[in-house]
């Protein structure tokens, strides 16, 4: 049960927002193109054992699952990147197409989002993609419109990031439940007593809205428990129609925080409805989200990652672009020595979606806390 005070949840808001600040925001990589439908993104950040910087994502052109992949490309292309100056510039090193993350006769047709995890063996790929070969419960299969297909989580495992080029690409998790048929977006972290937790988004079989599950798998195990399918259920307000977890980071033990080390805020895109809403003209004008233009929100766990969650952003969304749709979404933090990274995908004046970071130093951090 969380038992924050109103003057410590303030406190996670404002280092939530100093994280996800979109005036601070920098672009480090650009979509293929600089329009609608375009964007880079859906993965993180994090620190090799070499000391550089990796960054995975995919690109994405314009498509529409509503009328199946001959609308366009869609998620062409898995990348990994690699920085030696702490984010300031990025190496493409590996790259995936669609064919490179085929799982045996399942035809990847949309890569989606991915993450890197890196750990004493080498280091993990998370992918989530869409499949055919993969069919529909019994009695609902005429909801799978032509061309697309389901969503599901693999995974491989390397020596080094090159070496995830060749690795064998595993299933991992899945869901025949029509309730959370699709689960794709992983969002991975290890405890310090080695621990990992996995948050992934689901959707039923007929999209009407977009859920966050949960796995766990045990320290000195190779296996993930049973997932929880319903571990973060959309919200009331901004959020009634989507609540995807896509970051989270742990809360530094200072200030009004000093006795609580398992205290997490985790970030989630957010949406009021899955298709774009049509405005009355005398109602408040304002970005409401929607399927792939997203807004962003914030929660929070005082019980560490499996303890239970409540939102910061009950209301309102608290991460909206400037630019465009308003869509800020898929943010991911990584923690190092000097401090925090921030990145995420920002819509811009032309509504494609860069993804752009954010650097806070540790002591403003530790003042913003304190």
């Amino acid at each position: 049960m969380n038992t924050l005070s109103q003057h410590a949840r303030e406190k996670l808001s404002a280092f939530a927002r100093a994280l996800v600040d979109q005036s601070a925001a920098k672009v480090i990589v650009p979509p293929q193109e600089s329009r609608e439908g375009f964007w880079f993104g859906a993965g993180n950040l994090s620190i090799g054992p070499d000391g550089a910087m990796y960054l995975i994502g995919r690109y994405r052109n314009f498509g529409d699952s509503r009328t199946g992949l001959g609308a366009g490309t869609r998620g062409l292309e898995l990348a990994i990147f690699r920085s030696t100056d702490r984010g300031k510039s990025f190496t493409k090193i590996v790259s995936f197409s669609k064919s490179g993350l085929n799982n045996g006769k399942r035809e990847v047709v949309s890569i989606e989002g991915a993450k890197l995890l890196f750990g004493d063996g080498g280091v993990e790929l998370f992918v989530s993609t869409e499949k055919r070969g993969i069919a529909y419960p019994a009695g609902l299969e005429a909801f799978l419109k032509p061309g697309t297909g389901v969503w599901t989580i693999d995974h491989a495992r390397a020596d080094s990031v090159e070496g995830l080029a060749d690795a064998a690409i595993d299933p991992l998790i899945e869901c025949s439940d029509p309730r959370w048929l699709h689960v794709k977006d992983p969002a991975i972290h290890r405890s310090p007593g080695g621990e990992t937790v996995l948050y992934f988004c689901t959707h039923p079989f007929n999209w009407s809205s977009a859920n966050t599950g949960m796995a766990v798998r045990p320290a000195g195990s190779d296996s993930f428990g049973e997932p929880d399918f319903e571990r973060f259920p959309r919200g009331f307000t901004w959020d009634v129609a989507a609540s995807r977890v896509t970051g989270m980071v742990p809360v530094p033990p200072v200030g009004a925080f000093a006795d609580r080390r398992q205290i997490f805020i985790l970030f989630y895109d957010g949406a009021e409805s899955l298709r774009k809403y049509d405005e009355h003209p005398s109602a408040v004008s304002r970005p409401r989200g929607y399927s792939c233009e997203e807004l962003g929100g914030a929660a929070f766990s005082d019980e560490g990652l499996i303890g239970p969650i409540e939102r910061l952003s009950q209301t309102l969304p608290y991460f909206v672009s400037p630019h465009g749709t308003g869509c800020s979404r898929y943010v991911d933090v990584l923690e190092t020595e000097e401090g925090y990274y921030a990145s995420w995908q920002q819509s811009q004046p032309d509504r494609s979606q860069p993804l752009v970071l954010n650097f806070v130093p540790r002591a403003d951090v530790e003042r913003i806390l304190r």
